[in-house]
């Protein structure tokens, strides 16, 4: 059989549709939900289809014009083929689906294939097959012609002069395959009880009649579909070239236009109005006009034409707010810009801030000639940084002087161990490269290795610290550190790793050893071929939930468990590096509540002031204020070249909890030794205390604090997993906020919040929890002692921060039970 190449295939797939094929049988289905088991009966020809199915949906995915298919069926109502057409007989076999190349129209057709009443004959369908074929790829010699039988083998056939037909098919080189339905396969394996005498004749035949031929295969049709989800992988002439999976088609809703006299439908009657487009691309150009300082100011990250901000907007921010920032810029610059046709654009090249016009589409091209120039030479252990792909140059085998003069370079370059620097241009006109050549004497020939070399701007140099030496601040070398392995821990994670080698965790050969468990070329991409089969599954099934997807391949799932004998050996392993490094689970820290302080109302930055603390009486000394009057004359010394901390009398009240304590702590100015009359030792001065961190003011159990609700809430958003609570907790947070006092301070801060609130709600699907909110919210407001002053803020955004109504969630899918006019009386 000739070399087979990518499409040029035309497979002809004879499909039985005799009486036989509508016997009802059980297919097993992958468990459910809860891990019941499920099935469900389908009839033999449904089952067998299902394979004709995916093997055409193979050469839809692959999306070559050369890799076509037809379909004829034996067994049917009428008879419809060229054979026939000529000279007679050949009943009850009929050219179903001409040869092409396939489509969606393909497998929609097949859906509509049904056992019938009269019986047809394989073998007439077999040369009706071959003589479709030949007058098909009469001018197309090369083609590869496959044909694939699928039957049940419950009929009779007629099986004279079947040599004839199987000297003919030998002589187009063609493949048959036949696909039985319960057909015995010792690989599977399986047998089939109580078969029928005509069944286990046919299938005796059948392996007569594929065994007679070139190319010939008999199979069991459980096993055929389980083949049709083994991975494959696609050849390629390049290693570094990635496996992508196919992209999806994207569909979207879109609504019929009504005419003018057609009346208004309710929401049932809508959806009949209601289909799905498919989208295509489309592509806008905007131009900016603004300009800043005569000159268009470009982002110089991405060429996206994103403007960067201006001198005044270099503040510092928090990110979210610094993003925040950005987006708005954005949004009124999109607003301000004007689209323009693509006739009116010219190509431009990024040089330095700003952009190059290039109405060619590319400059001018340097006038080069084929060939390699080599520059010089240097010695080979300077040679450091080489990129991209190496390739192989010879000379030409043909020419004994070519051959000689490059042998003799190769050869002095290898004794004096250099290497040349060399100009290589692939063609005429084309772009230079400077790479290096590396002499390679082989056996048999010699050669250069050719690798281009990097530029200065394509080396980066990062710096890291040793990981096995560590220096103090003085210097000094340190030997004994956590950050440092001990001998003992080092030889437990050598002992660790030589516990998990795969090299002799494998099945053993025909010697008894063991070979390598992993082989990479056996290891596939388990996100490419299980969406692969999802897309086929999706596209031969007419009902996703009755006919749920199968389990992948076992092939797929082969490197998924490691295997249990290195499993085993390390176990040991782990256990002594879990005791030689201490390897212990840390618990989740909770926050708790504040201990034995009376809480106040705070102000709108969430600070709690001095008075909330206890204080010692006056003229009292307390514990650690007697601790810094007994303190030696040791810690004063310690604390000499360390700038005093003074205490300023116009300090704001509300300083942070640490602060606070520590401006406790220091001696109250009551009156210095001096006046009472005695000496003492001096003071010590205190060192300079860094500031803590903010409190959040988050309580117990929730994500959202007090002191920056809004910061927080766009956090857990982004997460995505906690949409729920932080809807919930940011609302409580909202309406402990505005009952406390002085919350008229924070009042446009909580207005914020309830926008970007609301507006969560209403894309995240959380409307329930907004009405609900904003019910309770306006409740507590007008309860006394509540905060009216704010609910009448409230009212004047008006319905930006009122109720969700009905049409504004079926604008995106959702679902609300208040109606405009209840919206309407809630804000009045």
């Amino acid at each position: 059989m000739p070399a087979e190449r990518a499409g040029y295939t035309v497979t002809m797939f004879l499909v039985d549709t005799s009486p036989s094929m509508a016997n009802l049988r059980t297919v097993q289905l992958p468990p459910g939900p809860a891990a019941e088991d499920r099935t469900i009966e389908i009839t033999h020809l449904e089952w067998a289809l299902q394979f004709v199915k995916l093997k055409i949906q193979e050469m839809i995915f692959n999306g070559r014009k050369t890799d076509q298919c037809g379909v004829i069926l034996f067994g049917s109502q009428e008879t419809n083929n060229i054979v026939s057409e000529k000279s007679g007989g050949y009943y009850n076999v009929s050219e179903y689906i001409p040869i092409a190349q396939p489509s969606s129209h393909t497998l929609a057709k097949l859906d509509l294939l049904h056992p019938s009443d009269v019986t047809g004959d394989p073998i007439d369908a077999l040369i009706v097959a071959v003589e479709t074929q030949a007058q098909y790829l009469a001018s197309k010699k090369t083609w590869t012609r496959k044909i694939v039988i699928i039957t049940d083998a419950e009929n009779p056939i007629e099986v004279e002069d079947w040599e004839a037909t199987v000297r003919k098919m030998d002589a187009f080189d063609i493949s048959l395959t036949i696909v039985g339905v319960d057909f015995d396969d010792q690989e599977l394996p399986f047998e089939e009880p109580n078969k029928s005498s005509i069944k286990a004749v046919n299938e005796k035949f059948y392996h007569i009649l594929t065994g007679a031929m070139k190319f010939g295969i008999v199979g069991n049709l459980e096993f055929a579909l389980l083949e049709t989800n083994r991975p494959d992988v696609k050849q390629t002439s390049k290693c570094t070239a990635l496996a992508r999976p196919k992209s999806w088609k994207k569909f979207g809703l879109r609504e019929k236009k009504k005419k003018e006299d057609e009346m208004d439908v309710d929401k049932e009657e809508k959806e009949k109005y209601q289909l799905y487009a498919m989208l295509k691309m489309r592509t806008e150009y905007y131009v900016d006009r603004e300009e800043e300082d005569g000159d268009l100011k470009m982002d110089e990250g991405e060429d996206d034409g994103t403007l960067l901000l201006g001198a005044d907007e270099e503040e510092e921010l928090d990110e979210d707010a610094v993003k925040k920032k950005i987006a708005d810029k954005e949004r009124a610059k999109r607003e301000k810009m004007l689209q323009v046709e693509k006739e009116d654009l010219v190509r431009g090249f990024k040089y330095g801030t700003t952009y190059v016009p290039c109405p060619d589409g590319q400059f001018p091209r340097l006038s080069t000639r084929k060939g390699i120039d080599i520059c010089g030479f240097f010695s080979a252990k300077h040679a450091k940084l080489m990129m991209d792909e190496v390739q192989y140059v010879w000379a030409d085998p043909n020419s004994p002087e070519q051959e000689v003069a490059l042998s003799s370079i190769v050869q002095a370059m290898y004794e004096k161990n250099v290497m040349a620097i060399a100009r290589w241009v692939s063609k005429d006109g084309m772009d230079p490269k400077m790479g290096v050549l590396l002499p390679m004497p082989f056996d048999e020939v010699d050669c250069l290795l050719w690798a281009r070399m990097p530029f200065a701007d394509d080396v980066r140099k990062y710096s890291f610290a040793s990981l096995s030496s560590l220096v103090s601040k003085k210097g000094e070398v340190i030997t004994e550190h956590p950050y440092l392995p001990t001998e003992k821990q080092q030889e437990a994670m050598d002992n660790f790793v030589d516990a998990m080698d795969l090299m002799e965790a494998g099945d053993k050969d025909d010697e008894g050893n063991r070979m390598p468990w992993f082989d990479t070329r056996l290891s596939f991409n388990p996100a490419i071929h299980r969406v692969k089969q999802a897309m086929f599954h999706a596209a031969v099934v007419q009902d996703i939930q009755s006919n749920p997807l199968p389990p992948p391949h076992p092939e797929l799932l082969k490197y998924f468990n490691p295997p249990k004998r290195v499993l085993k050996r390390a176990h040991d392993t782990v256990e002594e590096c879990k005791t030689v490094f201490k390897v212990k689970q840390v618990p989740k820290k909770v926050a708790r509540a504040r201990k034995d302080a009376h809480q106040h109302a705070a102000a709108e930055d969430e600070t709690v002031l001095l008075l909330d603390r206890k204080q010692s009486g006056r003229g009292e000394i307390s514990q650690s204020q007697a601790q810094i009057t007994q303190a030696s004359p040791i810690a004063s010394e310690k604390a000499k070249g360390k700038a005093k901390a003074v205490n300023d009398p116009n300090d704001s009240d509300t300083e942070d909890d640490d602060d606070d304590e520590m401006i406790l702590d220091k001696k109250p100015a009551l009156s210095s030794p001096v006046e009472h009359g005695r000496k003492g030792p001096p003071l010590p001065t205190p060192a300079r205390s860094v500031s803590p961190g903010i409190d959040p003011g988050r309580a117990p159990g929730r994500i959202i604090g007090s002191t920056y609700p809004l910061k927080d809430f766009q956090k857990n958003i982004a997460q995505g997993d906690v949409v729920s609570k932080a809807v919930e907790d940011l609302g409580e947070v909202i309406k402990e906020v505005i009952m406390r006092p002085f919350a008229s301070r924070r009042s446009e801060e909580i207005l914020e919040c309830m926008k970007v609130l609301r507006d969560t709600c209403l894309k995240e699907d959380e409307i329930d929890a907004w009405n609900g909110f904003i019910e309770d919210l306006k409740g507590k407001c007008l309860a006394k002692p509540g905060n009216p002053a704010f609910w009448s803020q409230v009212k004047k955004e008006g319905r930006v921060l009122g109720l969700i109504t009905q049409e504004e969630a079926e604008e995106i899918g959702g679902v609300s039970t208040v109606s405009g006019r209840k919206a309407n009386l809630f804000m009045s």
